[in-house]
């Protein structure tokens, strides 16, 4: 999708990296998941064919496998890369849940720490080994919009939340990622770590945003992880870090005066089918490519809305 839209009742709208975002009377959300691709804060210069629809339709799955743990903003899916919702106010804490000792867990360990965001990390551990029962460890959007991490005491000192509110996110969190582990060991996947975004309707907390996408989450392969862990070798991911791996390659990381390199139509090919092969794994279903033009894609989103909004 290349041009912005208009629509009827029309109260705000957002341009971020990956997703276009319409805000209807403000109380419904209309969020458009491109093709673009972004790594290290950087849009790459070339769109992956079927991302968008393959992160809309892998959100919206979970998002419906996972409704009887919490209420979610999502309504509708009118179209491949197209998701309806409620608008919530958003908590400004990323929800991060860990079941492995991975990524910036694993840096803050490797340091010689052994709390991170008040979670204790207990020693003896190997990178990407199990914690023995998963660990949440929040971060907060800096005004620079970086992540940073925070203990739950300061959130609630900050009043990011309240006593009450950090509990109800802590049990929705640690429930919805028991369920991501299970749907993950289904397909042979361990889900090693995540991130949710919660928002309020009134003094209702709902779930927003993509859940247990390979964009929010970092899954391994379970076939061979044990032997792997024992060799001290590399797991097998399933993310979108090998975009990154390409790209530091290349000598790119987003730093000054570096350049994007040269994405060829054969890169940009394999990025796609990497990320259908994505879907594919993660739920278990056959991908079925959908391309609408900018003019159905309205369409069905009007359509969509006239049942929604009254």
């Amino acid at each position: 999708m290349k041009l912005s839209f208009r629509f009827a009742d029309e109260t705000a709208f957002y341009k971020g990296k990956v997703r276009d975002v319409y805000t209807i009377k403000n109380e419904v959300l209309i969020m458009i998941t491109s093709n673009r691709i972004s790594a290290f804060d950087v849009i790459l210069p070339k769109e992956i064919p079927y991302k968008g629809q393959v992160l809309t339709q892998i959100a919206a799955y979970m998002l419906n496998a996972t409704k009887d743990i919490c209420p979610n903003w999502l309504i509708d899916v009118p179209a491949p890369n197209v998701s309806i919702g409620k608008k919530c106010l958003p908590f400004k804490i990323e929800m991060v849940v860990r079941g492995n000792l991975v990524g910036h867990a694993w840096r803050t360990y490797n340091s010689g720490k052994r709390i991170l965001c008040g979670a204790h990390m207990p020693n003896g551990l190997k990178e990407n080994d199990f914690f023995s029962t998963p660990i949440i460890t929040p971060s907060t959007k800096a005004e620079a919009g970086h992540d940073e991490d925070i203990s739950p005491e300061e959130i609630i000192e900050k009043k990011l939340a309240t006593e009450k509110e950090w509990e109800t996110l802590s049990n929705y969190a640690l429930n919805l990622f028991e369920r991501g582990k299970e749907i993950a060991a289904k397909q042979g996947l361990i889900l090693a770590d995540t991130k949710y975004e919660f928002g309020k309707i009134n003094d209702e907390i709902y779930l927003m945003d993509e859940v247990h996408t390979p964009d929010s989450s970092r899954y391994f392969y379970a076939d061979g992880f044990e032997e792997r862990q024992a060799k001290g070798e590399r797991q097998k991911q399933l993310s979108k870090e090998f975009v990154r791996e390409w790209l530091i390659e290349n000598n790119f990381m987003g730093k000054e005066g570096q350049r994007v390199p040269e994405m060829s139509d054969e890169w940009v090919n394999t990025i796609s089918q990497r990320y259908i092969e994505l879907y594919e794994t993660v739920i278990g279903k056959k991908f079925i490519p959908e391309q609408l033009s900018d003019e159905e894609t309205f369409n069905r989103i009007n359509q969509s809305l006239k049942k929604i909004i009254h």
